[in-house]
């Protein structure tokens, strides 16, 4: 089997995240770009190869790579967009480090951006919605995608005792956290009474349980060994990427079905490929990791993606919640960024934000960046970005390492 070459990050960029009316596609693209290409000390013109992940629909520009190639100057090299709904922008990182692993090119870029706000509300509404089996689920039930994660909570709360309350401590942490992060959505921190008393959206999660609609951009770029020991003394290293397929309607998902667990089956098998890869038991997980980014689209999805990644066992997740275990200085701190939910979830670019903010968790630079009560401790050298599209329609475990994955 061929052997691929291994990967660095060497530069990351963000932009604000929120309702960015001041600027269009191009331009949100270009405000990370331009930070990630400052960071590793590069031009537009030594990116060999973009990748744009923008999900669109909602976006005015039908074509988002070739609008983002040409106004960030990457002209004429090579682009294309991809999409795997919310998960959109880890598949832009795990094609970039694919052309740069196989040696196709030594640097290419990754680019997340989405400009969800250029459509009505509405209209994002039911686009949302249509994530999974069209005519099964949303033509003849009406499924919206809070519902989808409704049936998810239900089902915890039958099988384990979760209340709405333990719930809403998910969203106290993660606005806590994103208070702290410059570049956050929502920066204000709430209590458990202030997501209690907001209205239900679909029973039992509630307003403050949602992430809102964003629009943002996050890029990465990805270099080969030779290059980045060149340009960088601070590589972060792409150890290991799971990725898996879901169904696309709930009513064949069979464990979901047997009640034997509320997870996310492909969110388990793209851990367990991740972690096989890297020699990490899926039984024990969390003791490998300093720190994790992982997709809370709503809080009831940050809770079973404790329990999908092997970070405790099914049920125990709850417990994670009441102990504060995903706090920084918990077992493993979790959306110290402020996550999807209060950082904000621009479907395109949401994975290359989390990849932005675990590099500059292993870096220690988050600390700097946002606040030092937000710089988790690096001993292990590993970070892992979870990020789910749809309900689980893809999986992408992304593990970051300071360790080059080939000694």
């Amino acid at each position: 089997m061929f052997e691929l070459g291994d990967v660095a990050i060497v530069g990351v960029g963000h932009s604000k995240f929120g309702n960015r009316y001041d600027v269009r596609i191009d331009e949100l693209a270009w405000e990370a770009v331009s930070e990630a290409l400052k960071d590793a000390n590069l031009s537009a013109k030594d990116m060999e190869f973009l990748v744009v992940g923008c999900a669109g629909g909602w976006n005015a520009e039908a074509l988002p790579a070739v609008i983002c190639s040409e106004y960030c100057g990457t002209l004429p090299k090579g682009s294309m967009r991809v999409e795997a709904a919310c998960a959109t922008s880890s598949a832009a990182v795990a094609t970039a480090y694919n052309f740069v692993a196989s040696g196709y090119v030594d640097v290419a870029l990754a680019l997340g951006v989405e400009k969800m706000y250029e459509s009505p509300t509405p209209v994002q509404i039911e686009f949302i919605g249509r994530a999974g089996n069209y005519f099964w689920e949303f033509e003849n039930f009406g499924m919206t995608f809070p519902g989808y994660y409704a049936l998810h909570a239900t089902s915890y709360m039958w099988k384990h005792g979760l209340k709405e309350e333990d719930l809403a401590e998910i969203a106290v942490k993660n606005h806590h956290y994103a208070a702290m992060n410059p570049k956050a959505q929502f920066r204000k921190a709430i209590t458990v009474d202030t997501v209690m008393q907001s209205r239900y959206v679909a029973w039992p999660l509630k307003l403050f349980d949602c992430c809102p609609l964003t629009d943002g951009s996050a890029a990465v770029i990805l270099a080969s060994e030779d290059v980045a020991k060149k340009i960088t003394d601070t590589p972060v290293w792409i150890g290991s990427i799971g990725i898996s397929t879901g169904t696309g309607n709930l009513s064949r998902r069979d464990m979901f079905l047997k009640l034997e667990y509320s997870g996310l089956e492909s969110a388990v098998e793209a851990a367990k490929q991740a972690y096989k890869r890297i020699g990490i038991d899926y039984h024990d997980a969390a003791k490998h990791f300093d720190v994790a980014c992982v997709h809370d689209c709503f809080t009831i999805a940050e809770l079973i993606a404790y329990e999908d990644l092997g970070f405790c066992k099914r049920g125990e997740g709850l417990k994670f919640i009441r102990e504060k275990q995903t706090y920084n200085g918990g077992l493993i701190p979790v959306n110290i960024d402020g996550g999807l939910k209060a950082k904000g979830h621009p479907i395109g670019a949401t994975g290359c934000s989390m990849v932005y903010g675990l590099t500059k968790q292993l870096r220690q630079e988050y600390g700097k960046y946002a606040s030092p009560e937000a710089q988790a401790t690096i001993k292990k050298g590993r970070a892992l970005a979870h990020n789910i599209g749809g309900t689980g329609h893809y999986a992408y475990v992304t593990i970051l390492s300071l360790e080059k994955p080939h000694v």
